[in-house]
């Protein structure tokens, strides 16, 4: 852990070149950790697209790979809360890119490997280090912008889930078109491993430690404004105190952290139940066309960008900051188009609902995670981020 930590202040910068050198600073931050986010989904999702290779050229059956795939997500739930409090000690950056250099790796062995049992072993790895993204994420962002910005700075980055996702399947394609079905292991794991490599190494080149580290003011000095909004969390940063005693102190204790949690679950129920049972449902009671039920998967996925967008502005300019109160219009609104949805039959109506839920669903999801950064001080933002990240896979995505 000491490796990850490396927290010595860089030199301090010139007076003149402080506002320049900030704005600079925090772009690239904002930057490092949506590509590496990014980046995790190509070395998790990548998994998926293999399962039809797994099944014909391993010979697993239906329920092994549902096993794999379980297995890699109550890992990544565990490893959420515990990897996202490492983090409140660590490097952000090199926490980060560490994390994504440990899947490119295991994605690697994933090519090599054809025993069952290794592969339960290998997804279970990569779903301990697919934890080590979310953190680092979170801590970044509050360490970089005031909370009249975080709506909109927290809607950019968590498109990094939809942008992440939706390019697997073209470079997995590409990979295909190149190498040839015979190499399917090559095409589905190393190359997504040789891809979160060189984003790792953009994680490294771009990412930034908090403003102090880096040899400029803190937040509150840079912004007078945030005093205010970080006076009921002006306590010291506690140097000498452990990431779990740090956890138990600032975020167990919390009540508010417990109810941004709770949120979340049933948001990530209905999320992972959308995209675990949508193509299935479609197929077999609507009577979709393969075709048809991706167009509408599609839709579901991608609509989810704009609205997301849309919802970090609104909280910041017409919300003030408030989060929940959107955040909650959008859940009974997502109630009402799931019945939409389960009663039509048509192709244009089913689509339409399951765009309109796939543009709602999101905004709850990241928006319970802006209000986690601002319910906690910023040295237990990750801490704060694992409780929830925790709650929502274990509790509510299985």
């Amino acid at each position: 852990m000491q490796s990850l930590n490396s927290q010595q202040a860089a030199k301090r910068v010139p007076p003149e070149k402080v506002d320049a050198t900030y704005r600079r600073y925090r772009v690239q931050a904002l930057m490092s950790v949506f590509l590496g986010y990014m980046a995790y989904y190509i070395v998790r999702n990548n998994f998926t697209l293999s399962t039809p290779y797994l099944k014909e050229q391993l010979d697993l059956s239906a329920t092994q790979i549902g096993l794999l795939s379980s297995c890699m997500l109550i890992a990544y739930g565990i490893s959420k809360g515990v990897m996202s409090s490492l983090a409140d000690k660590a490097n952000p950056k090199i926490f980060m890119a560490c994390g994504l250099v440990m899947c490119a790796l295991v994605n690697v062995g994933l090519g090599f490997s054809s025993a069952f049992w290794l592969f339960v072993a290998l997804v279970v790895c990569n779903g301990l280090f697919q934890g080590m993204g979310v953190g680092p994420s979170f801590i970044t962002i509050a360490n970089w912008f005031p909370r009249c910005e975080r709506g909109r700075v927290g809607a950019f980055w968590n498109i990094s889930h939809n942008v992440g996702g939706g390019i697997v399947a073209p470079i997995i394609g590409v990979a295909f078109a190149m190498l040839g079905s015979e190499h399917w292991q090559s095409a589905s794991y190393m190359v997504p491993a040789a891809i979160a490599v060189l984003f790792a190494g953009v994680v490294l080149l771009l990412g930034k430690r908090s403003p102090k580290k880096e040899g400029l003011p803190a937040l509150d000095e840079m912004m007078p404004e945030e005093k205010v909004v970080l006076k009921s969390h002006s306590q010291q940063a506690p140097e000498n105190m452990s990431a779990f005693q740090i956890f138990c102190t600032y975020v167990l204790k919390n009540k508010n952290a417990w109810y941004v949690s709770m949120v979340d679950v049933f948001v990530y129920m209905v999320r992972f139940g959308m995209i675990s049972w949508l193509p299935i449902y479609l197929l077999t009671e609507k009577n979709f066309s393969k075709e048809q039920m991706s167009i509408a998967f599609l839709f579901f996925e991608w609509a989810a960008i704009p609205s997301t967008l849309l919802a970090g502005w609104l909280t910041d300019k017409l919300f003030h900051g408030r989060r929940m109160p959107l955040a909650i219009i959008c859940m009974c609104m997502i109630f009402v188009c799931l019945i939409g949805y389960w009663q039509s039959n048509s192709l244009a109506v089913v689509t339409v609902f399951a765009a309109i839920v796939g543009c709602l669903i999101y905004v709850p999801q990241f928006l319970a995670s802006v209000q986690t950064m601002e319910i906690v001080p910023s040295f237990a933002v990750g801490s704060a981020v694992g409780l929830r990240g925790f709650m929502s896979y274990i509790f509510g995505a299985s």
